[in-house]
């Protein structure tokens, strides 16, 4: 199980480098191994990076990484981590599917960090495990996924099975293990030594709080925009929100346009159109189903709400030319 006392040391990290993943969690999985390695002057810990074909490979910000070697080289004893970024669903290739299952029928523990959830789930290796994955991600992820029990918490740990949000989250993560096998001491002392402290709780929210997020604290403002945000596919009228808020319509209207400068039917319109562009990016849906998810009956009028507000159709967003769509 993740954070089990390892059998003999060091205990080994195989890291997946997937094209174009994000480079923040894959630092933040090696860096608190290698300060436990020099705070407890012990070899607690390897790790190694590999990918599919042993050759280099790009992150998102384009550094080229060079790994140790391919899938098979990996030590039968490593923990896996898959770590991937963007365009994840691009990057799934069935030999690195087929390797991850064969693997995990030896009872390995397998993990992920950021979109690299994604590419345990087309393996079939969460059904029953909680997970998570990036926020901005986790929308596509439960709509390609939906039998898959996706937290949005910072990481979770469920047995032989870990997985991590992306960005520092994973720092957290590592330190949760490395207080299991070697105590908590040693994770504070590692916390301390790259400015993380406290550890965070994997059930923290990943996202700021809404107020931070709109930069007001207005409690019926927020209560409103929560309620936005979770009825996305079905959309509340203006007249519901306001007398759910105790307030008038012409009251809702002056709320919003003080502190949003933007009318309450334009700011939902905008989250409905965030969401859809996600969709559009990291699913598979067809326009048609995206439009329906983000509470568009019309594919027509959808398609004109976006283009008027990212300046492309929805069949631009995915790269199909505009003959293909007919």
């Amino acid at each position: 199980m993740f954070g089990d006392k390892p059998k003999e040391l060091p205990q080994t990290v195989a890291l997946i480098l997937i094209p174009e993943f994000t480079m923040m969690p894959v630092t933040s999985v090696i860096e608190p191994l290698r300060l436990a390695n020099r705070l407890s002057e012990k070899n607690l810990y390897r790790w190694t990076l590999h990918s599919l074909d042993g050759q280099p490979v790009a992150a998102s910000n384009n550094i080229l990484t060079i790994a140790n070697g391919d899938l098979e080289t990996i030590s039968p004893d490593a923990i896996i981590v898959v770590c991937a970024g963007l365009n994840v669903q691009q990057h799934t290739d069935k030999r690195i599917l087929s390797w991850l299952r064969k693997t995990a029928r030896r009872g390995t523990v397998i993990g992920a960090v950021c979109t690299g959830a994604h590419i345990l789930a087309e393996a079939g290796l969460l059904d029953g495990y909680r997970c998570t994955i990036h926020w901005e991600n986790l929308p596509g992820f439960s709509e390609a996924f939906p039998e898959i029990n996706g937290t949005g918490g910072l990481f979770e740990i469920d047995e032989d099975r870990f997985t991590s949000a992306g960005g520092t989250t994973a720092i957290d993560m590592m330190l949760t293990m490395i207080a299991s096998q070697h105590g908590p001491d040693l994770a504070s002392a590692v916390a301390e030594g790259i400015l993380h402290s406290p550890i965070r709780h994997h059930s923290e929210n990943q996202r700021m709080s809404l107020p931070a997020r709109i930069g007001a604290r207005h409690p019926k403002l927020v209560s409103i925009i929560e309620k936005m945000e979770i009825n996305l596919e079905d959309p509340l009228s203006p007249s519901l929100l306001a007398k759910q808020a105790d307030l008038s319509t012409r009251q809702l209207e002056r709320l919003f346009r003080r502190y949003l400068d933007r009318s309450p039917k334009r700011y939902y319109l905008e989250l409905r159109l965030k969401k859809a562009r996600s969709l559009l990016l990291q699913t598979d849906l067809s326009v048609i189903n995206v439009a329906l998810a983000c509470g568009f009956s019309s594919p027509s009028h959808f398609s004109k709400c976006y283009r008027s507000f990212y300046g492309r159709t929805p069949y631009r967003e995915r790269g199909v030319p505009i003959a293909e769509t007919a």
